[in-house]
This record gives C-alpha cells, structure tokens and sequence, in this order.
C-alpha cells in the first residue's frame, strides 16, 4: 500500500523494517526496496519478491558517515574524498565489509556496496529504523527501474506492505558505483556522477567490463530492460519506413524524419540529457505498456551522464 511520506509514516515505516518485513521508498536515484541489512531473513524476502538471483549483491543505505564505518572498513584516503564531496548524493562506495553485514547482502564477497542517499525520506527512515538498510532497486529483477511510488506498486502490489510516496526521483538513474577492491579505484557503474568527475578528483580510474559474477549491482549484460524488445541506433534512417508502423521510437531531442512510426518519444525539447535521464526510465515503461513490437532508442554522445544513459539503453536491448 501507498503512503504519504509524512513523518508520522516514516516511523511506522521504520517499525516494520526493525520486525523483518520490507519497505519501499524513494532516493534521488529509484525508489528502493528496503530491508534491514543486518537480518540475513528480512534480505532474502528481497530476492524472493524481486526474484533476483543470489549472486546479485545488494547496495546498504546509511544516513551518516558514522553508520557508513559500521558497514565497512577503509573509508578513508580517496575514499573518503569521494564522500565527503558526493555523500549525500547518487554514489556508492564498494569497500571490504564489516562483520555485521550477513552473506546474504554481499553474495559472499569480502566486500559491500554503500551509499548515503540524498532524498530526506531515505534518510530519515535509516534514522528512524537505526539500522543500516538494504535496498536494489523496487522492481522485479532485470525489468526497468521505479522512478515513482505507483511504479513500484504496479510491479510489485501486495508483495510490499509498505510503499513510502517520496514524489518522483529527481535523477531517475541508479548511483554511479565506484569500488575500492582493489589497489586503484574502478567505475563499476556510470550514473549521475560522470566518469570525467571521478577523474578530475581521483586522477587514474580504471573502468570496469561486464563479468558473469559481479561485484555490484547493474553489471549483467542484460539489465533495465522492457519486455519490448529495443534496439539501438544511430539515426532514425536505419529503420525501414515499413518497419515503423508497429514500432515506437525514442530519443533525447525532437529530429525531423520521424514520419511512419507508431510512437515517438522525445525524451526533451532541447536535448539537455540531465533532463533526458530524469525521464528515461518513466518513458520506457509507458511504451512498454503499449504493445509494440519493437522499440527503436537513438543513442546519445557517451560523455557525461550521456554515459550512463547508454549503459541503461545497451543493457536493455542486450
């Protein structure tokens, strides 16, 4: 059920997650869906309702940078220069955790994504369970991610008690994810907080692949992804005029030559892909919605958080 993210509801909230069940609730980022980190039971009912697969591991929200050296160890040296200078913010930190944390969150592994959210509502719940909280994204596993409250209730109804109503996600990517595994930091995940960023600040960081196995969320081939299949392209030329009337085009910025599809979907009217990125994931699931037989996405220039959009975009016409 949906509730106003008032403060009164924000402890109920924070009341179920500390009995073990789970609680959906807004970031700047997605909404997340949330239970207490250090109850390996509570964490597992995310796999199940999410369906995600056990070597997934998840991201821990904290609300201060004390909470956060309750998680894990080494936040410290450049580090501890990225949160100081992101935290709160859309940005998580994979480092060796600490022992409260069970297997379960981690899939395992010596280490522990953790990321202190900008949104109050995500904040204050953290404070009100005083509890670190797991959360990927409140979605079922590999479908596009919620950007609102009714998303998460479309997808996942009763499955949650509770749904906190924090308004829309003023970014609507997940967080850039870097990780200090090991001896230089990597980029495991683009998002908000661009590659040139991270650059300016850190210097050398090395870029993550794909791998069978990942150490952080968002890093299977296929992720984000509409049941309409989509496919990538450079410009709207290379889709066949009689290939268009059941297909749905989308892009950053209204182009001529559009004429013959079912759907267009300009993202802005400008092209400004701040903008573009707050409205992908919203955009995607309303044409997936509609029933057509394939969808068309025109990629963007990969600089910035035009990066991180065609991370999104690529992972979901994989």
């Amino acid at each position: 059920m949906i509730y106003q993210a008032t403060a009164a509801a924000i402890v109920d909230a924070a009341s179920l997650l500390r009995r073990g069940d789970l609680v959906a609730f807004p970031t700047e980022t997605v909404y997340g869906l949330g239970a207490d980190a250090t109850n390996a039971t509570a964490v597992a009912t995310i796999f199940a309702v999410k369906q995600r697969p056990a070597f997934d591991p998840l991201i821990v929200h904290v609300d201060s940078l004390a909470r956060a050296d309750n998680v894990v160890r080494g936040l410290q040296g450049a580090a501890l220069r990225l949160a100081e200078r992101y935290w709160p913010g859309p940005l998580t930190l994979v480092l060796p955790r600490r022992g409260e944390i069970p297997d379960i969150v981690t899939a395992g592994l010596a280490t522990v994504g953790v990321r202190l959210p900008a949104h109050p509502t995500a904040r204050a719940l953290i404070a009100a369970t005083d509890r670190p909280i797991a959360a990927p994204s409140a979605n079922p596993f590999g479908y596009i991610s919620p950007t609102s409250a009714a998303h998460v209730a479309a997808q996942l109804g009763d499955a949650v008690p509770c749904i906190l109503d924090g308004g829309p996600c003023a970014i609507g990517l997940e967080s850039t994810i870097v990780s200090f595994a090991a001896a230089r930091p990597a980029l495991l995940r683009s998002g908000a907080i661009t590659l040139e960023e991270l650059q300016s600040l850190l210097g050398a960081i090395d870029v993550a692949t794909d791998a069978p196995l990942p150490t952080a969320p968002g890093q299977l081939p296929r992720h984000y992804a509409p049941r309409t299949p989509l496919t990538l392209i450079d410009s709207v030329d290379e889709v066949a005029f009689d290939a268009r009337a059941h297909a749905a085009l989308l892009m950053a910025a209204p182009q001529a030559g559009t004429a013959g599809f079912a759907h267009v979907e300009a993202l802005t009217p400008d092209g400004d892909l701040l903008v573009a990125a707050t409205r992908l994931f919203a955009a995607l699931r309303e044409i997936d919605a509609c029933g057509f037989a394939r969808i068309y996405a025109v990629r963007v220039p990969e600089r910035g958080i035009g990066r991180a959009i065609m991370d999104r975009l690529r992972r979901a016409g994989a």
